[in-house]
C-alpha cells in the first residue's frame, strides 16, 4: 500500500503490524504521542480546506484560524514543566493516567499559554458573540477562569457560555498536548474502555490508519491531549461491547466517515477511515461532519465522544 502525505497517514513513530488485520501478527505500538509542533499548523490547514463550499464554512474558517493561534501559542510560550518521573510510574502501576486531569490547576505555563491563544485570536475576524465572549475571557478574574477550566476538563460546559469555553479549551488542548508530548509513549498502559491513557478523557473519534505496517488498525483519538491509543475494531468505545455495532453515514457519503452505534448502550461514536482520505483530522473532521450527528439525532443512539468545538449535539 502506498503511503499517502496527510496528517495521520503515517505514524508519529515506529510501528508494528496489527493482529486485528494479520492474524499470528505482533500487537501495533499502543500509543502514539501528539508532536505539538506539527499538530495545531496541520489541523489549522485541514479546517481551511474543509471550510471551502461548506454549509458550516464561516465556522470552520473561524476554527481554522482558532487551530493557527494554537500553532502560535505552542511555539511561542515556554514549554511546561515535565511530569514527575514517580508520580507517572505510579500512575502506570495502578493503571491511572500519568496526566490527571481531576487535579489540574492551572500554573505559569498554561497561563501563558491561554494569554497567547487569547491575544492571537483578537485578530480573528468573527461574529459579535465571539468578540464578546473573547472580551470576558480576557477580563475573568482568576477563579472564573478556574472555573471554566474545570468545565472543561469535566467535559462539562454550560450552554449559556459555550463561546467563552471554546477558547479556554483550545488553550487546554496545547497545554496538554506540549505535557503529553514529554512522556514515555512505551510505558503508557491501558486505563479503561474509551479512556485516554495519557490524561483520562474521552476520545473525539477513531481513526481506521493505512500505515503500511499496520494497515487496517484502530486508534482513538483524545479530545484534549491529541494522544492516539489503539483500540479493536467492531467494539463500542462506550462501553466495550463488541454486540449490536453497525456502521451508518449520510447518504451519499464516500466512507471517509461513519458512525459506530452500539445496541447495548444506545451510543454512537465517529470512525474516520484514512484510506478513503489521508487528510482526515479527528477534530476538523467531527465538526465537519455534523450531518450525521444530526442524522443520528433521529435515532436512538446518543453522542458518547467530546469535542469542545461541536458542542450541544
Amino acid at each position: 500500500m502506498a503511503r499517502s502525505s496527510g496528517p495521520f497517514s503515517s505514524p508519529p513513530g515506529p510501528v508494528m503490524p496489527d493482529p486485528s488485520v494479520l492474524e499470528g501478527g505482533t500487537a501495533p505500538v499502543f500509543a502514539h504521542l501528539p508532536d505539538p509542533a506539527t499538530l495545531f499548523a496541520r489541523r489549522a490547514e485541514r479546517f481551511g480546506r474543509l471550510a471551502q463550499g461548506h454549509m458550516l464554512g464561516p465556522y470552520l474558517s473561524f476554527l481554522g484560524h482558532i487551530a493557527r493561534a494554537q500553532h502560535v501559542a505552542a511555539e511561542r510560550t515556554p514549554a511546561p514543566e515535565q511530569p514527575d518521573a514517580e508520580a507517572v510510574e505510579r500512575a502506570r502501576t495502578h493503571e491511572m493516567p500519568p496526566l490527571d486531569r481531576s487535579h489540574f490547576t492551572a500554573d505559569a505555563a498554561f497561563e501563558a499559554t491561554l494569554d497567547r491563544l487569547l491575544s492571537q485570536a483578537r485578530a480573528i475576524e468573527k461574529p459579535e458573540p465571539a468578540e464578546a465572549a473573547l472580551a470576558r475571557v480576557q477580563a475573568a478574574s482568576e477563579a472564573e477562569r478556574g472555573e471554566m477550566i474545570r468545565n472543561v476538563l469535566a467535559d462539562s460546559i454550560p450552554v449559556e457560555a459555550l463561546a467563552e469555553h471554546l477558547y479556554v479549551a483550545a488553550a487546554l488542548q496545547v497545554h496538554f498536548a506540549r505535557l503529553a508530548a514529554r512522556l514515555d509513549a512505551s510505558r503508557l498502559v491501558p486505563v479503561g474502555d474509551g479512556v485516554c491513557p495519557v490524561c483520562g478523557g474521552p476520545p473525539v473519534a477513531s481513526l481506521v490508519v493505512n500505515w503500511p505496517m499496520s494497515p487496517g488498525a484502530r486508534y482513538c483519538a483524545c479530545a484534549l491531549c491529541g494522544t492516539l491509543w489503539n483500540f479493536v475494531r467492531v467494539r463500542c468505545t462506550a462501553c466495550g461491547s463488541t454486540g449490536g455495532i453497525a456502521y451508518q453515514e449520510v447518504e451519499g457519503g464516500n466512507g471517509a466517515v461513519k458512525a459506530e452505534t452500539c445496541d447495548a448502550c444506545h451510543s454512537y461514536a465517529k470512525v474516520l477511515y484514512l484510506a478513503q482520505d489521508a487528510d482526515l483530522d479527528p477534530v476538523a473532521d467531527d465538526v465537519a461532519s455534523l450531518g450525521l450527528d444530526l442524522k443520528q439525532k433521529e435515532g436512538p443512539y446518543r453522542r458518547s465522544t467530546f469535542n469542545p468545538f461541536l458542542l450541544g449535539y
